[in-house]
């Protein structure tokens, strides 16, 4: 069985809590935490430590993703609140999220248990590369604009939603692939690969490298490759993979939290010349044909023929904001719904500036305004790799 769409290579279980500042605050108050022991970079090996971590990114309204020394850190915090269980990790998210436009995909999984065998989309065929069941829960963290946090001499309001992602994932960290996944992919259009960034080892992820090289022999030759970026442990390790797969990627894609990491500045979303620079200086970073970066406010494509992925932007910030207005059970009258609704003024003219000034090289789609300020914000990127793919592998539906 091949499907023409495959998703690699991880999955998990998230630990999704509900927003409560009364419980944030009992605890700042109780491990005695002062506003000059924020910004200080730090492990997370205690639960003091991961509040810290919270606090942090409230404080610059960003989102990220750390690793916790302990799922029991992550296990007890999360017992402090409200929570529902979710699947997580891009490849599943993403196949979760097309599933409601009724296409299916092929999925390459790393851990199976009870939460995954009820949630995972019934119509996948899939391939798990570690034997017997595991849950290394992941702990998602949402705030919304203007949350606010007030204990002893600390008072923090966020600026913007954003979501945050804490793990101490034992078969992320190690990345087992089973190599019978090529069996599925032999007649795929596109190929995720997403899921690396948690590797601890450079001789481990070079490994995998190999492995992974030896799957993609498999993939049709005219097939494009769609690589997702992420918070790595070891930030060096991107290069190990560019080295390795280099011109196999055809499309490496990421947030605005990741875009400004890989440049260690900060850049202006809605300034068009900035957002060009950027791009180019990351073009000189990263050895792809095509980069695709995805924010709050738009997502755009910059590269030779760019212009041709004009759609599939569109499918996936239509996607994306749908989860963010309508949550997990949004249905397609909602995504027909939001891809009819026009963008805010600001956002459009910062498309129409791109779009007038890139040719084919740069392609711009603005995102859907909607009044919703405090909507879903985990698994936003996933949602649009769930729109954006469909879009390749099945243009002549999207035309």
């Amino acid at each position: 069985m091949s499907e023409r769409i495959a998703l690699g290579f991880c999955n998990n279980v998230d630990y999704e809590i509900v927003w409560n500042a009364e419980v944030l605050e009992e605890l700042i108050t109780a491990y005695e935490i002062s506003a000059d022991e924020l910004g200080l970079p730090s492990e997370i090996g205690s639960e003091r430590d991961l509040l810290i971590s919270i606090l942090n990114f409230m404080t610059t309204s960003g989102g990220g993703e750390r690793f916790v020394s302990s799922s029991a850190i992550i296990e007890r915090f999360a017992a402090r609140f409200e929570k529902k269980i979710t699947l997580g990790g891009t490849s599943v998210r993403a196949a979760i999220a097309m599933q409601v436009l009724g296409y299916t995909a092929a999925l390459h999984l790393i851990t199976m248990n009870s939460h995954v065998r009820r949630l995972l989309p019934r119509d996948c065929p899939y391939i798990c590369s570690n034997p017997g069941d595991s849950t290394y829960p992941h702990l998602i963290v949402q705030f919304g604009a203007d949350a606010r946090l007030r204990a002893g001499d600390i008072d923090i309001r966020a600026k913007q939603s954003n979501r945050l992602i804490y793990h101490c994932n034992a078969a992320r960290i190690s990345m087992n692939l089973n190599e019978d996944f090529a069996d599925l992919i032999t007649e795929a259009k596109v190929l995720l690969i997403s899921g690396f960034n948690a590797v601890q080892s450079k001789q481990l992820l070079a490994d995998r490298l190999v492995r992974l090289k030896r799957i993609l022999k498999r993939l049709p030759s005219d097939a494009t490759v769609f690589m997702e970026d992420g918070a790595y442990y070891e930030p060096s390790f991107r290069q190990l993979i560019f080295r390795e797969l280099g011109p196999r990627i055809d499309i490496y894609s990421m947030n605005e939290d990741e875009l400004q990491a890989h440049l260690d500045r900060a850049v202006e979303l809605h300034d068009a010349h900035d957002v060009t620079c950027a791009l180019t200086d990351l073009s000189r970073l990263i050895p792809a044909e095509t980069i695709v970066v995805h924010t709050r406010r738009w997502a755009l494509a910059y590269g030779d023929d760019a212009d041709r992925y004009a759609t599939a932007l569109k499918a996936g910030v239509t996607m994306a904001t749908t989860r963010f207005r309508y949550g997990d059970d949004f249905t397609m009258a909602n995504y027909r719904e939001i891809g009819e609704r026009e963008a805010n003024a600001e956002d459009a003219r910062f498309a129409d500036i791109v779009n007038a000034a890139g040719g084919n090289c740069m392609v711009c789609a603005p995102v859907a305004a909607v009044e919703q300020e405090n909507g879903i914000t985990i698994g936003l990127g996933d949602a649009f790799v769930g729109g954006f793919l469909p879009a390749l592998a099945f243009d002549s539906d999207f035309s």
